[in-house]
């Protein structure tokens, strides 16, 4: 049998994905480049690194994020600089807000784990104002872009089977322009993001990916013998420097557009 990718630990999720999704953020945020006093949804907000930067960046004049996992939703709420964001236990396919709600909806590393894309896209447009923006960015899965895919190569290499989201084919930039334009968006732009994570020795990449969600429950299952060898893999594999560090790449594609403007709007601009 196969483990589902669980995200039922908000503060070992912190650790494995937070720091990447707040660098990878970061480049996204630039590249947004939006005016502030915004009305902002985060879609798939998890433990609240994304949010809390865009908050910290973007000067919003609200935050709404929705997540389906409780434990990463109580996480979220502990960080002091998400005190006024809303947070909600949701699901993409089925946002619980009326039409034109937002004036943005992101969706950060998120795309691939919605069960249908296509609803879920067309649900950030349906509840985003006309003129508004609807955004993303995702690992990109099939390309190796993924920060831990060396670790998944190794488990591969002795003939494990590393869990997948259910839709890996949805994070390359082909699908993510026929994803947006599908929905009706416009103006719809992409960009990759390329970022580099620096872990303090192989203990700290090691007991970060323990805590990881795509493997975290296949390494604690199988023989200590088994975990043994694919730790000595790994510290062969990954080089440090002279103190010990550890730096990882990874690779995000990012996606936006535009809600269509209503006609009358458009026609007077």
């Amino acid at each position: 049998m196969i483990e589902q990718i669980r995200f039922d630990d908000g503060a070992a999720y912190a650790r494995y994905m937070g720091q990447w999704s707040q660098l990878a953020g970061d480049a996204f945020l630039e590249w947004l480049a939006l005016p502030t006093s915004l009305r902002w949804l985060d879609v798939g907000c998890g433990s609240g690194a994304f949010t809390e930067q865009l908050c910290a960046r973007c000067a919003p004049s609200s935050v709404v994020g929705i997540d389906p996992s409780q434990a990463q939703l109580e996480h979220a709420r502990a960080r002091p600089a998400l005190r006024s964001a809303e947070l909600h236990r949701g699901t993409a396919m089925a946002l619980p807000f009326d039409d034109s709600t937002f004036d943005v909806a992101v969706m950060p590393l998120v795309i691939c784990f919605v069960p249908e894309p296509a609803t879920g896209v067309a649900e950030m447009a349906r509840v985003v104002r006309p003129g508004g923006t609807v955004a993303a960015y995702i690992w990109e899965l099939e390309g190796a872009g993924f920060p831990y895919e060396s670790l998944h190569e190794a488990i591969r290499g002795r003939g494990l089977v590393v869990p997948d989201p259910p839709r890996p084919e949805s994070t390359s930039l082909e699908a993510l322009v026929a994803l947006w334009s599908a929905a009706g968006l416009q103006q719809v732009e992409t960009m990759v993001i390329s970022v580099q994570r620096t872990f303090d020795d192989f203990d700290d990449y090691w007991t970060t990916v323990l805590g990881g969600a795509s493997v975290a429950v296949l390494l604690a299952n199988m023989a200590s013998e088994e975990r043994a060898l694919i730790r000595e893999q790994m510290q062969r594999t990954l080089h440090a420097d002279a103190s010990g560090r550890i730096t990882v790449s990874a690779r995000a594609n990012a996606v936006r557009g535009q809600v269509p403007r209503a006609p009358l709007e458009a026609s007077t601009r």
